[in-house]
């Protein structure tokens, strides 16, 4: 299989990744929080105190997209051939298992977590990365 050099975009991944890192940090400095993805939809779930703060987040995340489209950076979109609205239900609910079970999101553990040096964000990262790594070679290369 041939790597797709035309969609290796360096220069846009390193800004979003910067921005990324900027926000986590400006969360955890301004208010000592963690910019874990579910651990903000959990609390806003939750009702927590905090729930403007937390809904601004989670509402930004659906409406910076939006945004990138609107303002002609194309969409992002992937590749669900094949895959039925009843396995992406499926999918969707084992991640959320899996965040709760991991305690905390590729997002907290990945980038926060990381940057703090958590050991057990390191356990979490290492065991997501590695079970999506092995998915798509079996996906890909054995399955099919």
């Amino acid at each position: 299989m041939a790597i797709a050099w035309e969609h290796f975009t360096p220069w846009s991944a390193l800004l979003g990744g910067g921005l990324i890192g900027l926000a986590a940090a400006w969360l955890m400095l301004l208010n000592g929080r963690i910019a874990g993805i579910s651990g903000q939809l959990g609390g806003l779930l939750e009702r927590a105190g905090d729930w403007p703060e937390r809904g601004a987040f989670v509402v930004g995340l659906v409406l910076a997209p939006a945004a990138v489209w609107l303002t002609g950076g194309g969409a992002v979109s992937a590749n669900l051939d094949g895959a039925s609205p009843a396995l992406l239900i499926v999918a969707g609910l084992l991640v959320g298992f899996g965040s709760r079970l991991g305690g905390g999101c590729t997002s907290g553990h990945g980038v926060c977590g990381l940057a703090r040096r958590s050991p057990r964000s390191l356990a979490a990262t290492l065991c997501f990365m590695t079970a999506g790594f092995a998915t798509v070679y079996l996906l890909r290369h054995v399955g099919g």
